[in-house]
């Protein structure tokens, strides 16, 4: 049995993604509050943590702290940054980093002393793409304390880091503490909206959670029950 930290930021996500447990009970701790379920054999903790990089942070080390999971997996919404990318996309991150960290000349992006990329678990992704389909994308999620309305905004991220695929405001800050604690991350997100594609992306987005469907993260479910799979595998 593995245990799994899986950490959303809004309630409505959060209201999504439980609908991956059939039962579940609600932990209590001091520090938060989380719903506690199995998925094929797999103990599940599902958090929300708040949005923004301050609440990630926070949140992903209380739990990391209390429940010493194998693995934290992130998961919600996000905005594509992207052309090759539509709403409903699933980008999984090979790598995130921040948008809107300077540091000084040779270090944007980068706090100095860490990497600029923190790097997704392999064994993770590789889990993602047996389970992928053409509508699930891999590359760089960047992160920032900023919702991103405007097409300048992003282009200035675009021009920064011309990989990204999507942006959001917590991966990273989830990454960088998976990173300083030896724990094994990926973020997961789904795309809800995008600034390059349209010129009122906030109404965009707001539309998505009126017509997503509850299975809007099955990904995450697949990726869950193939851990178990190649567990048990390995134990053969």
């Amino acid at each position: 049995m593995k245990k799994i930290a899986v950490i959303v930021a809004m309630q409505s996500e959060f209201e999504l993604v439980k609908n991956i447990f059939t039962t579940y009970e609600t932990l209590e701790t001091k520090n938060f509050t989380c719903l506690l379920g199995t998925i094929s054999g797999n103990e599940i903790y599902l958090m929300r943590c708040g949005i923004g990089k301050v609440n990630a942070a926070v949140q992903v080390s209380e739990i990391i702290s209390a429940c010493q999971p194998d693995y934290v997996i992130n998961t919600g919404v996000a905005g594509g940054i992207d052309r090759s990318l539509n709403v409903a996309d699933v980008v999984v991150s090979e790598r995130c980093a921040y948008h809107d960290v300077w540091c000084g000349e040779g270090h944007f992006g980068q706090i100095q002393g860490l990497p600029l990329f923190f790097e997704s678990d392999k064994n993770l992704v590789q889990l993602a793409k047996s389970v992928a389909d053409d509508t699930t994308h891999f590359g760089l999620i960047c992160t920032g304390d900023q919702f991103i309305t405007e097409k300048e905004v992003l282009q200035r991220i675009k021009s920064n880091f011309p990989s990204a695929l999507a942006v959001d405001m917590e991966s990273a800050a989830m990454a960088h503490v998976c990173h300083l604690r030896g724990v094994p991350f990926v973020s997961i997100r789904v795309i809800s909206d995008s600034p390059c594609m349209e010129n009122d992306n906030l109404n965009q987005y707001f539309d998505f959670f009126e017509s997503a469907p509850q299975r809007t993260f099955e990904v995450l479910r697949k990726i869950i029950e193939k851990m178990s799979k190649k567990h048990a595998d390995n134990a053969d």
